[in-house]
């Protein structure tokens, strides 16, 4: 029986880019090394797939790491987490301007600039950030047809700007996925909301799903029910400005949109999020300054009030704990500070 769990799918707008399996063996199994069994039974996981995995330790079995000779027996219960499988996109390298925070044989870090979509797609056939990386290591990394080259782990919104790890080689990228997926990753945002958060401190936990009428966006639905997958956003309020409130906030899951939905579930959306209602007065004054001011705001801020500042992770070859920071871009800055002098 084979249980698959894609996190999420490679489309525009995803998080994480990887997918879990869940295997119970059959009662009747003979003794069959893994890496065989599994790449007979998943679709597009080739052998040498296989076994990257499971140099990466992302192959479990009865909840124990194993190699790729391991003999499998019936009723074993597997666990696999597989990078995802390549596309029918071919990737064009295109020579465009990246802010690169740290670069080794094995990853490289990137912060990424609001306005450019991480891979492409539907829609999105150049200027990405998969166009960019490629044509920087285009002398290094083979450039195949369907393949999402540089080796993706996750993403983050086009209009989300911010850090992100992506992996130079396929051990890395094993690696990475079975820590993303295992939540031993160190991931923390910033985000300006509406509204004046009533608790320092606070944890959103809600299933995250597609909304039931408009699959752009997602929705909340209740943590006990089947729709949507288990999400939970920690949060700490950094600065108050009455009417909007900056937040940190640190994921325990990488869910689409994640920060986003649940900060409109408890009616905080973010500021200038138009797909989540954040595009508009939520909280303030009904005079005409105040209208301009905020106006004047999103102007400045053509998008939703949202960064990946920090991400903090175990160097898949070196086992070093690493940690990348970021500086808040110059148009989230910018609105912070016409809030503080409106305010005070």
């Amino acid at each position: 029986m084979i249980d698959k769990e894609i996190d999420n799918i490679a489309e525009e707008e995803n998080e994480e880019l990887f997918e879990h399996y869940r295997i119970i063996v059959d009662k009747g199994q003979s003794l069959l090394r893994i890496d065989k069994f599994l790449a007979n039974r998943i679709i597009n996981a080739s052998r040498s797939k296989i076994q990257n995995a499971a140099d990466a330790g992302s192959i479990l079995v009865n909840g124990k790491a194993v190699k790729s000779n391991y003999k499998i027996k019936p009723n074993d219960t597997i666990s696999i987490v597989l990078t995802f499988p390549p596309r029918d996109v071919e990737i064009i390298p295109q020579d465009i301007p990246l802010n690169i925070v740290y670069e080794d044989d094995d990853i490289i870090i990137v912060n990424k600039k609001d306005g450019m979509v991480v891979h492409p797609g539907y829609g999105n056939f150049s200027g990405t950030l998969v166009n960019a990386l490629t044509f920087h290591l285009k002398d290094i990394i083979e450039i195949k047809k369907g393949d999402i080259r540089p080796m993706l782990v996750h993403r983050i919104d086009k209009d989300t700007s911010g850090i992100m790890v992506v992996a130079k080689n396929e051990i890395a990228l094993a690696k990475l996925s079975k820590d993303f997926f295992y939540r031993n990753i160190d991931r923390k945002y910033n985000a300006l909301v509406w509204g004046d958060l009533e608790e320092d401190e606070g944890t959103i936990t809600g299933n995250i799903g597609r909304n039931l009428k408009n699959r752009k966006v997602m929705d909340v639905f209740p943590p006990e029910g089947e729709l949507g997958k288990h999400a939970i956003t920690h949060y700490k309020v950094l600065e108050r400005f009455r009417y909007v409130t900056l937040v940190e906030c640190k994921l325990e899951t990488g869910r689409t949109h994640q920060i986003r939905a649940h900060f409109k579930h408890i009616g905080h959306p973010l500021f200038n999020d138009k797909e989540y209602g954040g595009d508009k007065i939520i909280k303030g004054t009904t005079f005409s300054k105040y209208k301009q001011f905020v106006d004047n705001c999103f102007e400045m801020l053509p998008r939703q009030a949202l960064h990946a500042k920090s991400l903090g992770f175990e160097h898949p070859r070196t086992k070093e704990k690493l940690f990348f920071d970021s500086e808040l871009p110059k148009d989230f800055l910018s609105v912070l500070e016409k809030w503080k002098k409106y305010i005070f």
